[in-house]
């Protein structure tokens, strides 16, 4: 699933290839690629202006020239891409987006394997939709708060990684960086948030942030083909990982075998030695 470094990666990507762009037509090509709290079908968007992208956690969204804007959130596999004229093309289309700008034009689909992700029309109240207004500020937000989330971690007696995939206390983090950043600080997994001194909970969110950071530099993680960026280029964090999906292989830091846990029904790669 996307995480925000990956999230982000597609976020700048439009930002530089539609904004300005207005969309000419729209086709909703798939049943449940609308959310049912979407405020109309997508296609009343037509006519409208892309004015820029934004983007909260793992949620984007178009900001246009009318006070509605065109929510996505990416799901399992959702994305994001400009179609191409010639060679291979999507394959699990779900809505289309032909879009023009001057003697410009473009098509951009939204394409979904899985057909866990959507789009909805919405709504925004200070600048949020309505879709994102349960969620947290994540760190790069400039609503985030350091101190309120340490603060909220601290009351949890809940294992640490369940409070860092918690979206409404720092929001963006999932499995996958939860797991770097609890590597990185030296802190089980299963070690409960409360337990934990505000020292350590802040060393987390500041790991998490580095290495989010990092996975935005590197344009995100892909294992498969179900994440790229828009132009159809997958990223290459995934080979800096050193506990996610590492299972048996060797601690970078001490060579102790990665071990693995479910926590919170989530798989959890950690070193048994290093995080005790």
């Amino acid at each position: 699933m996307p995480e925000l470094p990956e999230v982000e990666t597609v976020r700048a990507g439009l930002q530089e290839l539609v904004r300005g762009f207005r969309i000419k037509s729209v086709e909703e090509l798939h049943p449940r690629v609308r959310k049912s709290a979407s405020l109309s079908p997508i296609r009343a968007l037509e006519g409208a202006r892309i004015v820029d992208i934004n983007r909260r956690g793992k949620f984007l969204w178009f900001e246009l020239d009318r006070p509605e804007v065109l929510v996505a959130h990416l799901g399992m596999s959702g994305q994001f891409l400009i179609a191409k004229e010639q060679g291979a093309r999507a394959r699990h289309i779900r809505a289309s987006f032909k879009l023009s700008k001057g003697l410009q034009t473009k098509t951009l689909v939204f394409n979904d394997q899985r057909t866990f992700g959507w789009l909805s029309v919405e709504e925004v109240v200070d600048g949020i939709p309505t879709s994102v207004a349960h969620i947290a500020p994540d760190p790069f937000d400039s609503e985030f708060n350091r101190s309120e989330v340490i603060k909220n971690l601290s009351k949890r007696k809940a294992p640490i990684k369940s409070a860092l995939l918690n979206q409404a206390i720092m929001s963006g983090v999932g499995n996958i960086y939860a797991d770097e950043s609890l590597w990185r600080a030296k802190v089980n997994p299963q070690t409960p948030g409360n337990s934990l001194s505000s020292n350590h909970l802040g060393k987390i969110v500041d790991r998490a942030i580095e290495v989010m950071a990092e996975a935005i530099e590197r344009g995100g993680t892909s294992f498969d083909e179900t994440y790229v960026n828009v132009n159809g280029e997958s990223g290459y964090f995934e080979f800096a990982l050193a506990a996610y999906g590492r299972t048996g292989q060797p601690c970078p830091r001490c060579g102790t075998p990665i071990d693995r846990a479910v926590i919170g029904q989530r798989s959890s790669h950690f070193c048994p030695r290093c995080q005790r």
